[in-house]
């Protein structure tokens, strides 16, 4: 069993909140989590799952007696089932607002669905987890990278050299449990081909209401090949034979459900001339993989990897450890009318950033820090950082507050 390193953040958040949310993907072992949660006398939590068909028709016939006839601290499992207990749930936290009482998790952005935000505003607290990062598959220390990228708090990383057959298979495997747990690539894209439909037959249906469901895995496959580029509905509706109006909501309903992201631009000035189209993610790099036929023969055979696998990977890594950010760090991309790019930018309560470009190569020159000198000569006052990311051996200096950083920051595991 891993240890999932948002644990003190949602120990915390039970300690002193009625209603917390844990919320991911399917498979990201939310419910593993949520059972091991004790109260606050260390006794097992009452635990219900709505993917129990007599659980759900009970909680949708009668939503407030569901609730009502509810003792102590209880879980609730996959609680995007049943929207109709939101209210519910409103309720009976006023009558007794007492801290950890409801659990929840919720395998579609519980925050888009209808009523959440007005029935538990300020009732709610919501957790993110995404599948296993690379620190958690290694039972590394909990060391919240981002920061420590962020901070530029090298010692802390102890870092080592990338070692490219590692970061492949790291590549390959994604984060999701059952899929790092497969090591037979054909056993595992098994188990994608399964997720995927599962998806489709369970949670789609559910939220959408959608019968033909054979435009969605085509859409799916259509955005692993733009993963870490600009987000064009247009393009995309000339390519999926779709009208706009219908690819934006089935685009919707995979962000809700965890399976593509969004990455809006960073920009401090709304006057500048910046680029506003978001950066479009497929958040888990072995899907990604799965999705686009990558296979461990064929990343072998050529001298490079591509690089919007390895920036997607980067993305996943980032998304996880901003969940206990002890910053509050928030994520970006930065791009500007004449292509100025960076790939990512982290930036904290204070408003000061870091920026971090992707290499999916093992060397690095003064061009790839392009972007983060711009970035660095027109936000002076706010600029931490520049970090090129990169899959060689040595943390080496580039200039003031630039740094090439082997990719193996996310996985190394820090000696005692």
């Amino acid at each position: 069993m891993y240890t999932r390193h948002i644990t003190a953040q949602l120990q915390s958040a039970l300690a002193d909140t009625p209603v917390v949310v844990i919320n991911g993907a399917r498979q990201s072992d939310k419910s593993t989590l949520a059972q091991l949660q004790p109260t606050s006398n260390g006794l097992p939590r009452r635990y219900l799952t709505l993917d129990d068909a007599v659980v759900l028709n009970a909680a949708k016939s009668d939503p407030s007696g569901f609730i009502s006839a509810l003792d102590g601290p209880v879980t609730i499992d996959e609680i995007q089932r049943a929207p109709e207990l939101f209210l519910a749930l409103k309720a009976a936290v006023d009558r007794q607002r007492q801290p950890g009482r409801f659990l929840l998790t919720g395998s579609a952005d519980v925050l888009l669905l209808p009523g959440l935000a007005d029935s538990l505003a300020g009732r709610m607290e919501v957790l993110s987890l995404w599948p296993l990062s690379c620190a958690e598959q290694a039972n590394s220390a909990e060391l919240n990278r981002a920061d420590a990228l962020f901070d530029g708090d090298w010692a802390a990383l102890k870092l080592q050299p990338c070692d490219r057959p590692a970061l492949m298979a790291r590549l390959l495997a994604g984060g999701f449990p059952e899929a790092v747990a497969r090591s037979n690539a054909a056993r595992r894209s098994a188990w994608f081909d399964a997720y995927v439909q599962a998806i489709l037959q369970r949670d789609v249906r559910d939220l959408a209401q959608i019968e033909q469901l054979t435009e969605i895995p085509n859409m799916l496959h259509l955005l692993a090949t733009r993963s870490a580029t600009l987000l064009n509905f247009a393009e995309l509706s000339r390519a999926a034979g779709l009208a706009q109006s219908t690819l934006k909501r089935y685009f919707a309903l995979l962000e809700m459900l965890f399976l593509v992201i969004r990455l809006q631009p960073w920009e401090r000035n709304p006057s500048k001339r910046l680029v506003k189209a978001p950066k479009v993610f497929l958040p888990d790099c072995g899907l990604l993989c799965h999705l686009m036929g990558i296979t461990q023969e064929g990343l072998a055979a050529k001298p490079g990897l591509p690089g919007g696998l390895v920036e997607t990977f980067v993305l996943a890594e980032l998304l996880k450890h901003l969940a206990f950010s002890r910053h509050g760090l928030t994520l970006w991309h930065y791009r500007t009318q004449s292509n100025m790019e960076v790939d990512f930018v982290l930036e904290n309560r204070q408003g000061h950033i870091t920026g971090i470009e992707v290499k999916a190569s093992a060397t690095v020159d003064g061009k790839d820090f392009k972007g983060l000198r711009h970035l660095q000569e027109t936000e002076g006052p706010i600029f931490q950082r520049g970090i090129v990311l990169y899959s060689g051996r040595e943390l080496v200096p580039f200039g003031n507050n630039l740094w090439a950083v082997p990719l193996s920051a996310w996985w190394t595991t820090p000696h005692t």
